[in-house]
């Protein structure tokens, strides 16, 4: 069972100093696995209704249940590790060298409920607050994105350098909405000024998915308000790996208040356009 004393769940005793390709490595192991769980704990609940008592009921015991195999598994292969995750809480991030495991056991539960082909499991792995290994993957499709901490960006193999676009009015923006009636009505409000200024707005509704898709170019950037770090620790990583600068507004790191990932050529411009419009405000 997960060991979860005062919100904070524990993994065993400690391992100091592992490189960035050894934590990739256990984290696309246990990702895969814990992938196969939700696409699988979906496809029952679906074919055998009598099992659940509500759609909202089948999402949570999956992002439960996928968390709790994530963290014993990780606690199998790396005692002494700590865990934050979307469900169970987690400890603070350390300065002692050891690792902190970051994870989103379905990130895009909506489109987990409705059966959208765009939700995921993303595990990152910090070291000294730093995030130095991430991998997204697509329990809906089997796509995977990996990046390490100077090692760059990839999707299956292939290296990932993001968009080459150079203009605002040519980008392809991605976003995501809160759950909260008031700042909803604030990010449309944002919505209605920027659209004018790009070629077009996607919200696909996972956010680790829209950073590995604006780190392969699928789309040209991304900002949201509103992530937590389990939303875009290892997304993140992947867009920064790929060549993106990922950051908030004002020189402030990427964070709850926001998080921008655009190509150089365009972050300045589309920062200061997201600072124009409010981006970052409202409830």
């Amino acid at each position: 069972m997960v060991e979860a004393e005062g919100g904070v769940v524990i993994v065993a005793s400690n391992a100091v100093g592992p490189a960035p390709g050894e934590l990739l490595a256990v984290a696309v192991e246990v990702a895969d696995r814990a992938a196969r769980t939700a696409r699988r704990m979906r496809a029952e609940a679906i074919t055998d209704v009598s099992t659940k008592t509500t759609d909202t009921d089948v999402v949570t015991a999956a992002d439960r249940a996928v968390e709790r195999q994530v963290v014993e598994e990780l606690r199998r292969l790396r005692p002494g590790d700590t865990v934050l995750g979307e469900e169970y809480g987690g400890a603070a991030a350390g300065d002692d060298g050891g690792v902190r495991w970051i994870v989103d056991p379905i990130d895009g539960t909506v489109n987990y409920l409705y059966g959208l082909p765009q939700y995921a499991v993303s595990l990152a792995a910090e070291v000294d607050g730093t995030v130095v290994a991430g991998v997204v993957r697509n329990a809906a499709t089997g796509a995977e994105w990996t990046a390490t901490l100077g090692g760059g960006a990839f999707r299956e193999g292939r290296r990932l350098r993001g968009s080459a676009r150079t203009t605002l009015d040519q980008t392809l923006l991605g976003t995501g909405f809160g759950y909260d009636p008031a700042r909803r009505a604030h990010q449309g409000a944002v919505l209605a000024r920027l659209l004018p200024r790009v070629r077009d707005i996607r919200r696909f509704g996972a956010a680790a998915l829209d950073l590995c898709m604006a780190a392969e170019g699928a789309l040209d950037a991304y900002f949201e308000k509103g992530l937590n770090p389990w939303d875009h620790a290892a997304g993140g990583l992947v867009a920064l790996e790929a060549g993106l600068v990922v950051s908030g507004l004002g020189g402030v790191p990427a964070g709850p208040d926001m998080l921008v990932a655009a190509p150089p050529a365009i972050f300045a411009e589309l920062h200061d356009l997201l600072t124009e419009v409010d981006a970052a405000g409202g409830p």
